[in-house]
């Protein structure tokens, strides 16, 4: 018997095209002709074009910005979220250090490429980020490259110093007052004017603050429009620059890779250079407000004339944080009817200036005022309490935890004192007492909300619980009832009747909240229709008042003819809107 084989034929696949892409960068320190932006950006889009196995997928490139944070490279960022959404599979850049100068960036970079099977070819160094040494060369190169670019920071530092030495400015920093013409500042007479005000404020005795506030009243704002801050007004005080001297090197960069700049405090020589341009404040007026500035530093708060200051400020300490506390205002609320209803007083309390920024921080809780000056005035030995007496005798209360005090005296002396917040009661006066009942009546005469005068004074004949005011809103009616929540049989009765009712059995025309109020103690619905107004004096008067008709009971019947009914009415809209 003939055996028969059959042979498939293979189908050739043909080999998937690369997505390429390339990155080109230039700096300022190494700005080129041969290796411009424009001919990296040529060369790699001729590269990848006329590549038949692969497809361009861009060039991205970043001008005049360092190599050594990635984070600032716009260009740089687009290109890693396109290689996250498997837009490219390659990357063609020149060379180490224009992919990256810091080593960490760089390596860092490659890895999360190579986790999503991107590879980076560094055509100057010859090496392949998936290859097996690839990493190991990198490492070793891109240390190289973070190198040079630290070589190249201390080559500009030297030339910077070496202008500071002979009085160059490294650049040409904007100032208010003052503008560049050539190499020298020139005065600008309006912007010399609101400098010269600011010292002048200054040395009347205000605070930046105050400066800050006369400014805005008369809409006085900076060189670019912006109004002035407490930090801005501090930094036109403390510029040296306005005396017409110079002092150079103020900041300096701490690191060539993350660039970050801090103040001189004699890390690195400064250079003083004088009579460089012409002066809006004279020397011994700068040398004087620097001094001024020092001592209100030290006196904290009490300096400030602005600021809300007593006896106590700077007095009080957490025994936990270290912070001062600081004083709070906060109103009396009182608890009435479930809600809270806010009254006119107000009281002081002291609180942990950490604590009141975040409780989570710092968990030492706020201190009365009323007690505060009433355990000050057992612990001095005092009638009652003088400010000045704290003052001189008491140079701080250490708060260790809720509780206690620790009185330090001047000469010496710690008292401890134990306290109880009693704030409540002590604030609960006559006089406040008094206040709050003239608001609750105000309050249910007024009817604010679901209260009125007949809130918590109608009773249910039936369980005795207090009936509670509904409102029933209709398309087009809005009626009020006063009901029991209970069900117990008892029919609402509507606020307006019941209104005209209570009219009736006070003997007046119109209904009267505040004449309600004072002489009916409660009212008592007894039974469907009839409702019983019990006086203060002992009478009790009778009245009978409509009910809402009870709906029928849901029948099948009833059911399905409701049904019909609006399917009816949906047939009717349906026509009507064809």
């Amino acid at each position: 018997m003939k055996t028969i084989k059959k042979i498939d034929v293979k189908r050739i696949v043909p080999p998937t095209r690369k997505r390429v892409a390339a990155y080109a960068r230039v700096s300022m320190e190494s700005d080129r002709l041969a290796h411009s932006l424009s001919a990296q950006i040529s060369y790699y889009n001729d590269l990848i074009q006329n590549n038949p196995e692969w497809d361009f997928a861009g060039i991205y490139a970043d001008s005049f910005i360092s190599g050594t944070n990635v984070e600032r490279r716009a260009e740089f960022q687009r290109m890693i979220r396109d290689c996250e959404d498997g837009k490219i599979d390659i990357i063609l850049t020149k060379s180490i250090s224009r992919f990256a100068r810091n080593t960490v960036d760089l390596l860092k970079t490659v890895r999360r490429l190579k986790e999503l099977g991107i590879e980076v070819q560094f055509e100057k160094e010859s090496i392949r980020s998936l290859s097996g040494d690839g990493e190991l060369m990198l490492t070793l190169l891109a240390s190289f490259a973070q190198e040079e670019s630290r070589s190249i920071s201390e080559n500009i530092k030297w030339g910077t110093r070496k202008r500071f030495e002979r009085g160059i400015p490294s650049c040409h920093f904007k100032i208010f007052g003052y503008r560049w013409k050539g190499e020298h500042l020139v005065i600008i007479p309006e912007e010399a004017e609101i400098v010269k005000r600011i010292y002048q404020n200054f040395l009347d005795g205000k605070s930046r603050l105050e400066t800050v506030r006369e400014f805005a009243a008369e809409g006085v704002t900076t060189r670019r429009g912006y109004h002035w801050s407490e930090h801005s007004i501090r930094t036109v005080l403390t510029n040296i620059t306005y005396t017409g001297n110079l002092l150079l090197q103020k900041k300096f960069t701490t690191d060539p890779i993350s660039k970050k700049q801090v103040m001189n405090m004699g890390q690195l020589p400064q250079y003083f250079v004088e009579n460089t341009h012409e002066a809006i404040i004279d020397m011994k007026t700068f040398r004087y407000v620097q001094d001024e500035m020092k001592r209100r530093q030290e006196l904290g708060p009490l300096a400030n004339k602005s600021l809300n200051i007593t006896c106590f400020t700077r007095k009080i300490k957490c025994g936990k944080c270290g912070c001062y506390f600081t004083r709070c205002s906060r109103r009396i609320r009182v608890k009435y009817h479930s809600t809270l209803q806010p009254t006119n007083g107000r009281y002081y309390v002291w609180d942990c200036g950490r604590h009141r920024m975040d409780t989570s921080l710092c968990e030492t809780s706020e201190i009365p005022e009323i007690l505060l000056k009433k355990c000050c005035t057992e612990v001095l030995g005092l009638d009652e309490f003088d400010e000045q007496i704290f003052a001189k005798r008491i140079e701080l209360i250490d708060v260790p935890y809720k509780g206690l005090l620790l009185f330090k005296f001047t000469e010496g002396e710690v008292v401890s004192k134990e306290w109880r917040s009693t704030a409540r009661k002590d604030l609960w006066t006559d006089e406040l007492k008094s206040k709050v009942r003239e608001s609750r009546r105000n309050y249910l005469l007024k009817g604010i909300g679901r209260y009125s005068p007949f809130t918590y004074r109608i009773k249910c004949g039936c369980c005795g619980e207090y009936v509670k005011r509904q409102s029933e809103h209709k398309s087009v009616n809005h009626k009020v009832f006063w009901r029991c929540r209970n069900r117990c049989g008892i029919k609402g009765i509507l606020e307006e009747e019941l209104k005209a009712l209570s009219a009736e059995a006070l003997g007046i025309k119109e209904f009267d909240g505040e004449l309600f109020m004072s002489q009916v103690d409660h009212v008592t619905t007894i039974k469907t229709g009839l409702i019983e107004f019990f006086f203060k004096d002992g009478h009790t008067e009778l009245g009978e008042y409509t009910t809402k008709p009870r709906q029928p009971e849901w029948t099948e019947e009833r059911r399905k003819a409701m049904s019909e009914k609006i399917k009816q009415i949906k047939e009717a809209k349906k026509n009507g809107s064809k």
